[in-house]
């Protein structure tokens, strides 16, 4: 049982959560971390390091802190390498220089090896697009540290962009996304101090707060509103109703859009899903009405406005095939057939998220290509998501694979599925689709199972009963269980046995063309049909048998 439970057990019976009295949690919990035997070396190192810097400069010893997101997981029970540690006195920089200095003097050798201090690196603030502060990051004995001087925001009437001052303790808490994020661990005292006098009592309560009132935290960092969804849907807290109301407020959604650069809207999504309940976050963003502000290339001069009435379905439906329980027996549910078949490792699920993302772009089709080229524009999907999340282009081409190739999943599974009442031996079901089904499966590429995710979650978003939605599913699940009856789930990958210089030496040694992509086409369809062969001659007879379809000069 984790630190904050076992203190919130310890309450008289009587009282529920609302009635919690913030000061007994302050005192119930100050003693409550542990440290582990690395959490231990770094803080007599920090705290050396700060008698080293007091003795140097010749000013007060700094007072130093382990903030946010440490802190909360460790009241959490949980394990985090990521730490920031906060000065009263001087910058991270001024502190980290020295503690490099401090570790090259002969008593820090004896205790420290001079390798523990990894490289500083500085990052510069950027306040127009509200990256405020200025860090220092750096490696110690594995922690990912940074270092960084207890703050505060002052503003001036012209201008929302604030200047960072030295600030004090509560300042700083004060001045976070959240009341949960704005604990501090005193490396002193070896204390928690809640300077926002509600930080555990919200972590009691299961609640994401700002400090400060909602609208002031989101103006200053619009940002905020997506780290409130990515720690409530983490966490599996709620967000306050005042909050709520301020995220999805007009004005807010138009700083998010122009203040935030689309890196960190993409990294913050990012992590939501590929956190522990990514369906909560796109429900939170569904609801706050900020698809069109997240999922969108908000720059574009004729950005389209996406309607998102029915997006819920899609990412629900995800929900419940994520959760459904696997099983390795035959005889499974439409559920577990889909999830086995197409979940089967984390990227997998990544993926899966991300489809139900850029479900509400399923129908919206590329402009026709200028007279000049004849090149396909990407999906328009592919462009939000490069240019709204700025996702790498793995992502993109996933994305766009996906969206090229809805109709034709959609196609292949009716056909099947139709088909699949009137052939009623295995047998003929084999010789008549299994090349059929193998070479769409190969044209869809290595992410198929992207593409076909995509088509049942587009599919169920278009659905206008429960019912027509258990019904797609079923289909998809048979159309699957195919598939891998045929043994063609992993049929992206099969090597060819037949190559083209085989094919261009039976046709006469003739230059290769164009003609060369349909003469491997028919080659590989009689590989599928006959799975069982190694020998290429097989495959060499049916592409001179079929010549004419080449259209060979």
């Amino acid at each position: 049982m984790n630190p904050l439970h076992k203190a919130i057990r310890a309450v008289p019976w009587r009282l529920n959560y609302q009635q919690l009295n913030v000061r007994w949690f302050t005192t119930a919990m100050q003693k409550s971390i542990l440290l582990t035997e690395q959490e231990v070396t770094l803080r007599q190192l920090l705290l050396d390091t700060a008698d080293y810097v007091s003795n140097v400069e010749g000013c007060t010893k700094p007072t130093l802190r382990f903030t946010g997101g440490w802190v909360r997981d460790k009241l959490l029970g949980s394990t985090s390498h990521d730490i920031d540690i906060g000065i009263d006195n001087m910058t991270g920089l001024r502190f980290g220089t020295l503690m490099k200095q401090y570790l090259t003097q002969p008593d820090a050798c004896s205790k420290y090896q001079q390798s523990v201090l990894g490289n500083l690196a500085k990052i510069e603030a950027n306040p127009q697009k509200s990256k405020h502060l200025e860090t220092v990051t750096t490696k110690i004995l594995g922690f990912a540290i940074d270092l960084v001087n207890l703050r505060k925001e002052t503003y001036s009437e012209d201008s929302r962009n604030p200047t960072m001052d030295f600030g004090s303790p509560e300042e700083d808490a004060l001045r976070r996304d959240a009341t949960v994020n704005a604990l501090f661990y005193n490396l002193s005292t070896s204390e928690i101090e809640d300077f926002t006098r509600r930080g555990l009592r919200d972590m009691a309560l299961k609640v994401i707060k700002t400090p400060l009132p909602p609208s002031q935290t989101f103006e200053d960092d619009p940002l905020r509103v997506l780290r409130h969804i990515r720690f409530a849907s983490r966490l599996g807290y709620q967000i306050d109703p005042e909050d709520k109301t301020a995220m999805s407020d007009s004005k807010i959604k138009h700083a998010l859009k122009a203040k935030i650069s689309r890196e960190r809207v993409g990294v913050e999504i990012n992590k939501m899903l590929r956190g522990p309940d990514p369906h909560m976050a796109l429900s939170l963003i569904d609801s706050l009405n900020l698809y069109n502000t997240i999922f969108t290339d908000v720059n574009s001069s004729d950005r389209q406005i996406l309607q998102t009435g029915h997006w819920s379905s899609a990412y629900d439906k995800l929900h419940k095939i994520t959760t459904t329980e696997t099983t390795q027996e035959i005889a499974c549910s439409p559920l577990q057939t889909i999830k086995s078949i197409l979940l089967r490792d984390p990227d997998d699920l990544f993926l899966a998220w991300m489809m139900a993302c850029f479900v509400p772009w399923a129908r919206v089709s590329p402009k026709p290509p200028s007279k000049s080229t004849t090149r396909r524009l990407p999906a328009p999907a592919s462009v939000a998501a490069r240019e709204g999340l700025k996702v790498d282009n793995r992502i993109c081409k996933v994305v766009d694979d996906a969206i090229t190739g809805l109709a034709d999943v959609i196609e292949v599974k009716d056909c099947t599925t139709k088909n699949e009442q009137a052939a009623t031996s295995p047998l003929k079901r084999k010789l008549i689709r299994r090349d059929i089904q193998g070479q769409a499966i190969r044209g869809w590429g290595s992410r198929w199972r992207s593409t076909v995710m995509f088509a049942l979650l587009a599919e169920i978003s278009e659905a206008t009963t429960e019912e027509a939605r258990q019904t797609l599913v079923g289909q998809y699940a048979d159309w699957l269980a195919v598939l891998r009856s045929l043994d063609l789930l992993d049929v992206d990958s099969l090597k060819p046995i037949v190559n083209g210089n085989q094919i261009s030496k039976a046709l006469g040694g003739g230059k290769q063309g164009p003609w060369m992509k349909k003469a491997m086409d028919i080659a590989m369809e009689w590989q599928l049909r006959n799975p069982e062969e190694t020998n290429p001659a097989g495959g060499i007879e049916e592409v001179v048998s079929r010549k004419k379809e080449l259209c060979l000069n």
